[in-house]
């Protein structure tokens, strides 16, 4: 990301930006992954979800500002209440109709802009809060902003990357998005953007699926499918932060066989693989086998997998998000690991952020790097990645 990392209190003025890197597969399985998971009987702590959502909601309701949106850091940001009020339109507790629904849509609108995006002008991150307010459009499904939606669609096709902007198919930046117009791209900002199109409806035979994939193709470290210098010789399956610029992973290197090689790791693997599921690509293709086997390897809910040392506890939530989409994408109810144990991944995602939340219903990250201490984002997360295990479209 082209973000300049911060580690400061919610107190400062910006706009609301999610950072992410990755990197290469040491080879090891973390010490987590070799814990045996903690029993849970079937559907029980799913069951207990409902409560521990409501939770949630009751804490975020509680903290709407009166513009109507909530905090980033001393102002009302559009992306952090996107995020926020997709977890209300869903909840049968809420639904569309509901007054804190009305004020956030309300306030998130306000920033639509001439060119159909929807973000803070001049702040740099137009196709970042783009995607995420269109979401909550897609979430809302108000027939009376399905031109928004449309002209939303338009902005982030036009942000992508590709021969307009002389990125033909040999250039590295081709089918990628980066936070705005002028970015480098990124696979957390191209995985945001497949996600708020095929939420909104774009058909999945749209160019810019495919496009996409040639990107994420390339953010993947396998060399029998990534051209790029960066990837040779590695066959992990992990994704990294960009192929950009020489390739990027904010987990930083490895040392195999002699060779230093960026690292992959949980939160970027997890948006690859959904991503390369979003294009339909199909099972059998190997950069899905080599991801699924990445994620088989390094399962874990008690670290963003294959960070490095303290750094594992970064960036968790947005990790918990990106698990919870991408495993409801694959579709399997049960992840076997790589020493062949057994997961209930809907149940221990649920028991995980259960146990996870604090007595007024937030969660919050003490590793609060990537703005994982501003307890209403975490808990704008933490609320949807259980929304996505219990049923999403709840509250129609």
């Amino acid at each position: 990301m082209n973000q300049p990392e911060r580690r400061q209190s919610t107190r400062s003025v910006a706009p609301f930006v999610v950072v992410f890197a990755a990197g290469l597969w040491t080879g090891v399985v973390s010490p987590a992954n070799a814990q045996d998971p903690a029993p849970v009987s079937s559907g029980e702590a799913c069951g207990r979800s409902a409560a521990v959502i409501e939770k949630g909601l009751r804490f975020l309701a509680a903290t709407q500002q009166t513009d109507g949106g909530w905090l980033l850091t001393d102002r009302s940001d559009p992306a952090i209440t996107a995020l926020a009020v997709q977890g209300f339109i869903q909840s049968p507790g809420y639904g569309r109709e509901h007054p804190v629904v009305g004020r956030a849509i309300r306030f998130m609108t306000a920033y639509v802009q001439p060119d159909g995006g929807i973000y803070v002008p001049d702040a740099g991150y137009g196709n970042y809060q783009t995607s995420v307010c269109l979401m909550a459009l897609a979430a809302l499904n108000d027939p009376g902003h399905a031109d928004m939606r449309a002209r939303a669609q338009a902005f982030l096709k036009k942000g992508q990357w590709d021969e307009n902007e002389d990125h033909d198919r040999e250039s590295v930046w081709f089918g990628g998005a980066g936070y705005g117009k002028s970015k480098r791209p990124d696979l957390s900002n191209t995985q945001l953007m497949l996600e708020a199109l095929k939420q909104s409806g774009l058909p999945a035979d749209d160019p810019v699926y495919q496009q996409a994939l040639v990107f994420v193709s390339r953010s993947q470290m396998s060399s029998g499918t990534n051209d790029q210098a960066f990837a040779r010789g590695a066959n992990d399956g992990g994704f990294i932060y960009s192929p950009a610029n020489g390739g990027e992973s904010k987990a930083g290197e490895v040392v195999i066989e002699g060779r230093p090689m960026l690292r992959s790791y949980g939160s970027m693997t997890y948006a690859g693989f959904k991503s390369l599921l979003y294009a339909n690509v199909n099972r059998d293709d190997a950069r899905v086998k080599s991801a699924w086997e990445w994620i088989r390897e390094h399962y874990t809910l008690d670290e963003n997998p294959n960070m490095p040392g303290a750094q594992s506890q970064e960036g968790l939530y947005y990790f918990y998000h990106v698990f919870a989409r991408a495993l409801d994408a694959w579709g399997e109810e049960v992840v076997v690991d790589g020493h062949g144990r057994s997961h209930r991944w809907r149940e221990e995602l649920c028991a995980k952020l259960a146990g996870l939340q604090n007595d007024d219903g937030s969660w919050v990250n003490p590793k609060d790097r990537w703005y994982e201490g501003n307890p209403y984002l975490v808990t704008a997360y933490a609320v949807l990645a259980l929304e996505t295990v219990v049923g999403r479209d709840q509250g129609t």
